[in-house]
């Protein structure tokens, strides 16, 4: 009854009614949709139907929220690398050292990608050592002042085994990203990061690891992205010619007579008869009488000045206006 009812409030009568609504999403950045172990990034849209006499029917309905992150930006597409060494020691003895470098092609990745690994190892000990690989994520929660820390395999790989005085060489080993949620690097309260270790497995010691941040993000690599750094460099290797020294005083050009011959000029002229159809002037291609005027030099001034009687001055003349 519209005569009954309050400022803001409607009687709905029997039956079936919808409504369409929408909400504009803040343009403050929002951090991204994340289930993590002792914290989550939720968003919902929470309705309630009131009626007289009776609780109010509440309904909630979550909506995920991705706060894109580009990874064509210059600093996701440097390149990481790292190199370590580590000398094992037993009572008095001490063995050769055991050395990894490592480097990946970016900082940034998407899901479904895999990343390509260049690595060295050298095992120079007496031991016989595993190169190994993984992807770990990790996820920081704050609150309170306090900080606790999770951290979760996310994908691995396993090189051969190395014995004593032998070499290891990976020459862009791949390690496929599996489905993960994005890095989440702005918010206050959840962090998500992730990083890739390459490390060097040493049975009784502690192992040799390099840790390479990584940055899962959204928006993959444009199709010329992967390309840039190749061709950079191919670039500054071709263009090496351009450091040649060029002579003081270059060499003039050679005459006509000199590059073609009057034999040459002439067998080089095809016959062309007399024709008043287009089509039967052309039987043969295009190009074979573009071969008439291969070898004709260049047409004097006089043939093609419009007034050759009239003086000219050494110098041009500008138009007058």
């Amino acid at each position: 009854d519209d005569d009954n009812s309050e400022e803001g409030l409607h009687t709905i009568h029997s039956g079936r009614h919808e409504y369409a609504f929408s909400f504009e999403l803040p343009q403050t950045p929002l951090a991204t949709s994340f289930e993590g172990r002792h914290g989550s990034v939720r968003y919902w849209v929470k309705a309630e139907l009131h009626r007289p006499w009776f609780l109010p029917v509440k309904l909630k309905k979550e909506f995920t929220v991705f706060e894109h992150i580009d990874i064509n930006t210059p600093s996701l597409l440097s390149p990481q690398a790292g190199t370590k060494e580590k000398t094992l020691c037993c009572w008095f003895c001490t063995s050769g050292p055991i050395s990894l470098s490592a480097k990946i092609e970016r900082k940034g990745y998407t899901p479904g990608e895999s990343i390509q690994i260049f690595a060295e190892i050298e095992n120079c000990s007496s031991r016989v050592v595993v190169p190994k690989a993984a992807i770990y994520q990790t996820q920081a929660f704050y609150a309170k002042g306090k900080m606790k820390e999770v951290k979760q395999l996310v994908a691995n790989l396993r090189g051969d085994s190395l014995s004593s005085g032998k070499t290891e060489t990976w020459n862009g080993k791949q390690l496929k990203i599996p489905p993960v949620s994005p890095s989440i690097l702005d918010c206050s309260i959840i962090r998500v990061e992730y990083s890739l270790m390459v490390y060097v497995d040493i049975p009784g010691a502690m192992d040799l690891f390099l840790n390479l941040p990584l940055v899962i993000g959204t928006i993959p690599l444009h199709p010329f992205g992967s390309r840039t750094s190749s061709v950079s460099s191919q670039c500054s290797m071709n263009m090496n010619w351009l450091g040649l020294t060029l002579p003081e005083r270059p060499e003039a050009p050679p005459s006509y007579a000199e590059v073609v011959t009057e034999e040459q000029r002439q067998s080089s002229l095809a016959p062309i008869g007399a024709c008043d159809d287009f089509e039967r002037a052309l039987p043969g291609p295009l190009f074979a009488y573009i071969q008439e005027f291969r070898f004709l030099p260049p047409p004097l001034y006089s043939e093609i000045d419009p007034n050759p009687d009239q003086p000219t001055d050494d110098r041009p003349s500008c138009p007058s206006r």
